[in-house]
């Protein structure tokens, strides 16, 4: 099936119950307004889909894509825009959803570009914490899982484009 050494952290089960809490904490939170999910490409699809079907009040989607690994297991810390947002986010009550925090500086540099368009709010929602090896100062506001160390693959994560369709979580032996 793959040919690295893979170790169970998440399984699919316990990924669910996790998307379906944040669903319902960000429900509660936007009530009475309409969101904009921003899905970051290509490792939060999976989270993404099932978070917005877990959420109550109304949304709308957009995504953008951000390169900052490459073939690597750490990030370059140089944040390439690949695929900008196709709507206006001014004035609006924004969410990006994000896969994975690792270091931080992919997330910090969209951030920081989404601020300057404007939003009511803007919001952060991430599957994975690993705010241990964080090298800058975002914080998300929605975290699923929090994490200490290791690459993991699968549910959308990949290593070098691959076992992002496994549907649980593993951490990868031996990188």
């Amino acid at each position: 099936m793959t040919e690295h050494d893979l170790k169970l952290l998440y399984s699919k089960e316990e990924i669910a119950r996790q998307v379906q809490r944040l669903g319902e904490e960000i429900s509660r939170d936007h009530q009475d307004t309409e969101i904009l999910l921003v899905g970051v490409l290509k490792g939060s699809f999976l989270f993404f889909a099932d978070l917005t079907r877990a959420i109550s009040t109304p949304v709308v989607i957009d995504f953008v894509r951000l390169a900052s690994y490459g073939s690597e297991t750490q990030s370059s810390g140089l944040v390439e825009m690949r695929k900008d947002l196709e709507m206006s986010i001014k004035g609006r009550d924004v969410i990006i959803v994000e896969d994975i925090i690792d270091s931080g500086y992919t997330l910090e540099s969209l951030y920081n570009r989404l601020m300057l368009r404007e939003p009511r709010s803007l919001k952060i929602c991430t599957l994975i914490d690993k705010s241990v090896r964080r090298k800058v100062s975002i914080q998300a506001d929605y975290v699923g899982i929090a994490m200490d160390d290791g690459f993991i693959i699968g549910y959308g994560l990949d290593y070098d484009e691959k076992y992002r369709n496994l549907p649980d979580i593993y951490q990868v032996q031996g990188l």
